[in-house]
Order: C-alpha cells, then sequence, then structure tokens
C-alpha cells in the first residue's frame, strides 16, 4: 500500500482526544475499555496502522500487537472486547460513528467548510498547495486541487479535474477525465448528500500509465485507489473507490469496477465489462467483452459472459442454446 501524508490533503478540523471522542460518539456508546488518552492524528485501516489513530471494525476482527501503538479501536460487535485490546469503543451504529468521528476531524470536498486557493494558469486553476514538475504539460479548463503531486514528462490534457491524488511520471490524462473523485459510500438506511460517508484517500497513479478520456476515478475511503505501472485504460472507464490495479493491465471503454476490487498484474478487461465489489482477480487473467464478473477469478484464467465463467465453457453453452433454438 502507497504512503501519503493525509494532512497534505484533507486539513484537520481541530484537536481531538480520545475523551473528547466520547463526547462525539456518546449517543452510541455502549461500552468503553481506555487506556490510553491521546491526540488523535491518523486513521488506521487493516492495510495501514498509524500510531496515535483510530481504527473502525465491523464484525470480529484480531489484530495481533495493537497495544506496540496508540490505536483506539470502535466497533460494533461485542465480540472484540475479548481480545487484548488497551483502547476499545463499542458502539451502536459504525457507519453512523464513522461519518461523526472524521466529519469531526477533518476538512474534505464534500464538506462546506472545504476551501482551496488556486492560480489561473493558462486557463487552468492550479492550487496553491500542489506541486507539479516542470516537465509536465498542463492543458486548458483543467482544475489541479490541494495536495496533489505530478511527476515528471505528464499529460494532462484539456479539462481534467486532479484532486486527492499523487501521479507519478509519464503519466498521460486524457480530455474530461476526473481523478480523485468521491466514492459512492453511504448508508442504504439514511441515502441522501448529508449522509455521505467521508472519503479521506487518495488515488495514486503509478509511472507511465495512460488513461482514456472521460474516465473517473474515485480516491479511497482511507486508504489508496491504486493504479500500477504501464497500465492502459480506454475511454469512460470508471474505477471505483479503494480499487487495487497492479502493473500493466489494460481495461478497454465503458467498463465499471466496483469498490474494493483487487486486480492482479497482467490483466486484459474487454469494453463494456462490469465487475462487482470486493472480489479478486487474479494474474494474467482475459475478460471477454461484455461479460459480468461476480466472483473471485484465478491465475491465468480467460473468462465471458453473465456470470462470467470458463471461456470454453460459454462457447459451449452458446453453441447448445443455438441448436436448441435460444
Amino acid at each position: 500500500m502507497k504512503s501519503f501524508k493525509r494532512n497534505s490533503f484533507f486539513l484537520f478540523k481541530k484537536k481531538i482526544s480520545i475523551d473528547n471522542l466520547k463526547s462525539i460518539l456518546k449517543d452510541h456508546l455502549i461500552k468503553i475499555k481506555l487506556k490510553d488518552n491521546f491526540i488523535i492524528k491518523e486513521i488506521s485501516s487493516f492495510n495501514v496502522f498509524h500510531d496515535k489513530s483510530i481504527i473502525f471494525i465491523d464484525g470480529e476482527k484480531n489484530i495481533y500487537n495493537l497495544d506496540k501503538m496508540d490505536i483506539c479501536v470502535i466497533t460494533n460487535n461485542e465480540n472484540n472486547l475479548k481480545f487484548d485490546y488497551p483502547n476499545i469503543f463499542l458502539i451502536k451504529d459504525l457507519n453512523e460513528c464513522y461519518n461523526l468521528t472524521i466529519n469531526s476531524l477533518f476538512i474534505h470536498d464534500d464538506s462546506p467548510s472545504y476551501l482551496d486557493d488556486f492560480k489561473l494558469i493558462n486557463g487552468s486553476h492550479i492550487s496553491k498547495y500542489s506541486f507539479i514538475d516542470s516537465s509536465s504539460k498542463i492543458g486548458r479548463n483543467c482544475v489541479i486541487g490541494r495536495g496533489v503531486k505530478i511527476g515528471k514528462n505528464c499529460i494532462i490534457k484539456d479539462n481534467v479535474t486532479i484532486k486527492n491524488s499523487i501521479i507519478c511520471s509519464n503519466v498521460v490524462i486524457c480530455d474530461n477525465t476526473t481523478i480523485g473523485s468521491t466514492g459512492f459510500g453511504f448508508d442504504f438506511r439514511k441515502r441522501g448528500s448529508l449522509n455521505l460517508n467521508p472519503q479521506i484517500g487518495i488515488v495514486f497513479i503509478d509511472d507511465n500509465c495512460h488513461i482514456g478520456s472521460s474516465c473517473t476515478i474515485d480516491r479511497g475511503k482511507i486508504d489508496c485507489t491504486y493504479i500500477g505501472k504501464n497500465c492502459m485504460i480506454d475511454n469512460l472507464v470508471h474505477i471505483a473507490h479503494n480499487v487495487i490495479l497492479n502493473d500493466n493491465a489494460c481495461i478497454a471503454a465503458q467498463t465499471g469496477i466496483s469498490g474494493s476490487v483487487k486486480i492482479g498484474s497482467n490483466v486484459t478487461i474487454g469494453g463494456q465489462s462490469g465487475l462487482a465489489g470486493h472480489i479478486n482477480i487474479g494474474n494474467n487473467v482475459i475478460i471477454a467483452a461484455k461479460s459480468g464478473v461476480t466472483k473471485n477469478i484465478k491465475d491465468n484464467s480467460t473468462v465471458a459472459g453473465f456470470p462470467a465463467i470458463d471461456i470454453k465453457l460459454w462457447k459451449k453453452n452458446i453453441i447448445r442454446n443455438k441448436k436448441n433454438g435460444y
């Protein structure tokens, strides 16, 4: 997982201690075990642990050696009380507590208090808090937001919006694409813009990638949405929050990849394919055009159809159906 300084993108509203957090979450608290009171400086995930942080755990989960850092567990599962967590809040509604906590800690671009400061350069709005290498070219009518870093020899074409992102070297991003937009996170029981889950991760695009026109790549919820080296992404592709796309992927137009999908190296995805959330795609996989992928795919597989199955079996089914008049 790529590291980044969260506060470069999302400023702290105010300093909040674990004791303060008790007041913020008071309507949801069931039980508290608190060994250490500390100022919250970060948010941890199962991928990256930070000292002086909090972590949200849905379901039963034993994270070993958590006592080596000051981390407060916030969970909706009573079974987590049996683990040796020095600091733990048992709460009623994890989703609501996540929203209350993150909105109290950070200023993000889905909150009215979010501010940036732009310079108008060659018809594009460039944040004073961004960094763009002098060898990179920015087209017209672009927006480059707070904290964004763009490395060497990149080409950012016209009408591109980049925020909450780190772009490495030799990356081409084509017209009308948005990088670092808000992920699609909310509570199904409480819908609407006031109940969005704050997305405080970023997008990390590695070296030598080409991203087509009118694509959207959402930032991670807590960590990164990652695009690996040498990836080729066609026009009109959507990549949702927390997706991990490893090196040398090739994705054809109008493909949609749902949140938290992990995709291996050297994967090829045909046009108008759709991938369901929270699945794993192995290395060297080929997904035929118009496929609907709903489950994990092993290394070196070729799949087609909906739901996507081995392409040889899919072809046999097509031939059999034609023979039977379907």
